[in-house]
This record gives C-alpha cells, structure tokens and sequence, in this order.
C-alpha cells in the first residue's frame, strides 16, 4: 500500500510548552484513523499541523509523499471538517457545496453537477436551495462533509465533527461517516476524544497523551493487549478495573490489596515473587457467581439496570464495575462470588505503568482468600 501521509519526529512548541513530541506517524492510502486521547493531549494540535493550520517546529511532513513543512494550507490539498460545521450561513446548501470549486475557476454548470453527485451521495438533493439555519445538526454536518468531498482531496480531516449532536444522532452519524469513507476509499484522519467512536470507526487508532503517541494500532489490538494502564483504563467501556496487588511466594498468585482486606487470585504466568503489581480486569470479563464459588467474595455496593445489561460496582476500596448481561438479581448489600479467568488477567508495573509480559505458567489455582479476612 502507499503511503499517503507521514510523520517522522514531529515537535510542536508553542513557547516552552511541547504540543507535540516526536510524533512518527504512517498511514497508508485509503486508511480511517482515528487519534484519540484526553483533552489536551495534542490530538487537534496534530491534526492542524497536517492541514497546515498550525507550523510544526522540527521534524517532516508529508502527504501523498510531498513534503509539506513549508506549503501553505491552501496547496495542501488536504479538506477539513470542523466541529462547528463552519458553513457559510448566507449561502444555500447548494452555493455552500460549489464555493471552493467557484472560487478556482470551475465553470457555474459544472460546479453545479459535481454538487448534484456528492448531494446525491450524501442525502442532500432534497436540501440544495435550503439555508444553514433551515437545518438540522445531522443535515449540517452532512453539508460540511460534503463540501469536503466535492474538493476531492488527498486527505480527510475531521475535528471532533460529531460533538455538537445528540446521543443517538451521533451513534446515526458515525456509521454515516464510516459508510461514505467506504464508498470513497479516502484517507481519513479523525479526532475524538470519544473512544467508542474510535473503537467502531477507525482501521487504525492513536492514542495519545500529553503531546506523545502512547500506542497505536487496530483497535481490537489495542483492546486486547494494552502497551500500559493508561491505554487500557482509556480503551474501552466501562473502563477496566485496577486493583494493585503483590505477587505471592511462588509467583504464580497475586495478593489484591483492597484498603483493609486482601484477595488472593491466580495468574496464568510466573512473575517475581514480591514484585508491585497493578492487576487489571474488564467488567466483561468478571463473571458473578454464588459466595463460595468463585476466586474470591465481595460485598455489592450500587446496582444499575440499563434492561439490556445490569452493572454491579462493589463496595470495595478500589471499586470493581461488572457487567452482567440482561437483568441480574444482584442486590445492593449482597456478598457474591467473582469467577476470573487469569488469562483475561492485564498485568502492569506498579511504578512505570507498563505491561507485564511473562511466559505462560499455569498451575493449580492457589487457596481461596475470603475478602473479609482481615490483612496483616
């Protein structure tokens, strides 16, 4: 595949601050990424910086394998998508559409029919000679697309675009959008700080954090096997469960900590006995069980009924959240089991935060500790 946009050791600094961090970035044409991070990661900075609204200090970027460091943003050819849509509120849908093909000199008539094909592509036709403020939030955002599209560009970006709309409009919209980038074969670039978004959208997923690309990859990869605990705490959802802990004797256990008790539960790999350990755990993958039957007991604390799922939170010194499918019989106040299969087991270090990566050693599960028991 080529590559359509690089990034090799990009740093932005606005004064003493460092935006961006060597940033080395490589997608290939045709490819939907999605950046995704906190607020104040660096993910808009970056994306600016490749539509040229922002100069990077060192490094090199460049698109459809051109150098881009010096080249304005109107030579970039490169199409942006704001979070506020950014139409032109005196101009129809229509004139909205043909401005940037107008303003290069594309004869009226022709300008018109290429307006006509990316509104029928989009669900526009019906809407040519309506105003921006005669709009729905989806219809708007549709026209923002669409002016992008008519353009034809090298590149696709898109800041935050579904941030302004409701909940189920945005659930709506995001299939949209990966639907046209589908049929288009473009190369997209998406800011979010919405991971869900990025989890069901993108073919390939940055995460970023405090100017520093923290992992990428494909989502399902960055879901399963988490370079660190920020990339597993920000990748999914409900977030994953952390409880520190120490490895046992024999290093095939590790002891959770929760204040003034403590759990024992079995590792399906052999660490350094007495190693600091952050354990994580999905909601999805704890199974709640009868007391007595599971790796351990815990007392519940708040449970919440959606209908479709039942989210349990313990009552426990760091809270565990679980997620039972359908409508559980759990209650507030009851002790319950959590059945865990080690192998779903994240394993971080204490002190850096990083994965902990050890060879398979299962072994037989270890004694069961009772939460209640006291530590010593």
């Amino acid at each position: 595949m080529t590559l359509q946009i690089e990034l090799n050791g990009v740093n932005k600094y606005y004064g003493a601050f460092h935006a961006l961090k060597d940033i080395n970035l490589a997608i290939e044409e045709g490819t939907f990424v999605a950046l995704v991070g906190p607020s104040g990661c660096g993910k808009s900075t970056l994306l600016r910086s490749l539509a040229g609204l922002e100069k990077i200090t060192t490094g090199d970027m460049k698109i459809a394998g051109q150098l881009m460091n010096n080249v304005p943003p109107r030579k970039r050819d490169v199409a942006m998508v704001f979070q506020s849509y950014a139409l032109y509120p005196h101009m129809t849908v229509e004139e909205n559409l043909t401005y940037s093909l107008r303003i290069r000199g594309v004869k009226k008539a022709e300008a018109r029919k290429a307006a006509e094909e990316v509104a029928a592509t989009t669900g526009l036709s019906h809407l040519m000679k309506r105003y921006p403020r005669e709009l729905s939030g989806g219809q708007r955002q549709r026209v923002a697309m669409s002016r992008a599209i008519i353009r034809h560009p090298k590149a696709f970006l898109f800041d935050e675009p579904l941030s302004n709309l409701d909940a189920a409009l945005r659930v709506h919209m995001r299939k949209e959008i990966r639907a046209l980038h589908d049929r288009l074969h473009a190369t997209s670039v998406y800011v979010t700080h919405d991971q869900i978004e990025a989890m069901t959208m993108a073919d390939h997923v940055v995460v970023m954090r405090d100017g520093v690309i923290e992992q990428q990859g494909r989502p399902l990869d960055l879901y399963d096997k988490p370079a660190n605990r920020f990339v597993a705490g920000f990748i999914g959802s409900p977030a994953m469960n952390f409880i520190p802990a120490i490895v046992g004797e024999g290093g095939l256990d590790a002891i959770l900590d929760f204040g003034r008790t403590r759990a024992r539960l079995p590792l399906a790999t052999r660490l350094a006995p007495g190693l600091a350990v952050s354990v994580g755990i999905r909601p999805e993958h704890i199974r709640i069980v009868a007391a007595g039957e599971g790796a351990f007991d815990i007392p519940v604390g708040i449970v919440e009924s959606t209908g479709s799922a039942t989210y349990v939170t313990t009552a426990t010194q760091p809270e565990l959240t679980v997620v039972e499918t359908g409508r559980g019989e759990v209650k507030s106040g009851d002790v319950i089991g959590l059945a865990i299969d080690p192998r779903q087991l994240h394993l971080f270090d204490a002190e850096t935060g990083k994965r902990i990566e050890a060879s398979p050693a299962m072994a037989a599960s270890p004694p069961r500790l009772q939460l209640a028991e006291r530590a010593r």
